[in-house]
């Protein structure tokens, strides 16, 4: 009888039988793994692997493949542009969250009102990819290089239900519940915490974006992109 496997461990290349030096030291200096442990190794890519540690080697960690899993998507493919707050904090608690409701692309935009312009993608892929063990799922989400609001806009040419929440008084705002269509994939645009302005609004209206309201309550930033992931795979 195989024993319950407490860790996964993530490697963008499962081909090499070694983990990465940063989940090996936490294997092996935090974790104190020994050989003949067991481990679940993913790729963010729907690969899941049964692992048994073979041999230690200093602060080298390899291992066998005892069983090779390949998990298929089948939750709607959601993009989120949104303009990221200052707060690193926040920040996180956002890319922590979708991670674990499953959230295919994130983009970092840069609108009239932004209150951050600089990313560094390396720390939201490190804070992405530790909630993705924690979390179950296998697909880790794409992040983009930050995005000019009206460059972007203008140049989505992907096919997907294309929406912009907003807080402003807006006669064509509905509810995102009510717009979306089952099934589909999304994009949805989430303001900075001054909103998007109503030039911005106006512009993304003319390229196909439909404004939505994500409930009676305004939310902040990051709160309001959690909440759009959460009501994509509600309604899917």
């Amino acid at each position: 009888m195989m024993m319950k496997i407490k860790h996964t461990f993530f490697s963008e290349d499962t081909s090499v039988n070694e983990l990465p030096s940063i989940e090996a030291n936490h294997a092996l200096r935090v974790l104190r793994m020994q050989v003949d442990d067991l481990f679940y190794l993913i790729d963010g890519k729907g690969t899941n692997l049964t692992c048994k540690i073979s041999r230690i080697e200093g602060k080298r960690l390899i291992y066998d493949i005892l069983r090779e899993e390949k998990i298929e998507y089948n939750g709607p493919k959601v993009a989120i542009g949104i303009a990221l707050p200052k707060s690193k904090d926040r920040i996180n608690v956002f890319l922590e969250k979708t991670a674990e409701i499953g959230i295919h692309q994130i983009i970092p935009l840069v609108s009239k009102n932004s209150e951050r312009q600089n990313f560094k993608r390396d720390k939201m892929q490190h804070t992405l990819i530790s909630a993705l063990k924690q979390s179950g799922n296998y697909y880790l989400p794409e992040v983009l290089e930050p995005q000019n609001f009206e460059v972007f806009v203008k140049n989505v040419d992907e096919e997907k239900e294309k929406f912009i929440a907003h807080c402003e008084e807006d006669g064509d705002k509905q509810e995102l519940k009510s717009v979306y269509k089952s099934g589909k994939n999304a994009l949805i645009l989430i303001g900075p915490e001054g909103d998007f302005t109503s030039e911005e609004l106006i512009l993304a209206k003319e390229n196909g974006f439909i404004p939505v309201s994500l409930g009676n309550s305004r939310l902040r930033t990051e709160t309001a992109g959690i909440v759009a992931c959460h009501t994509f795979h509600v309604l899917y």
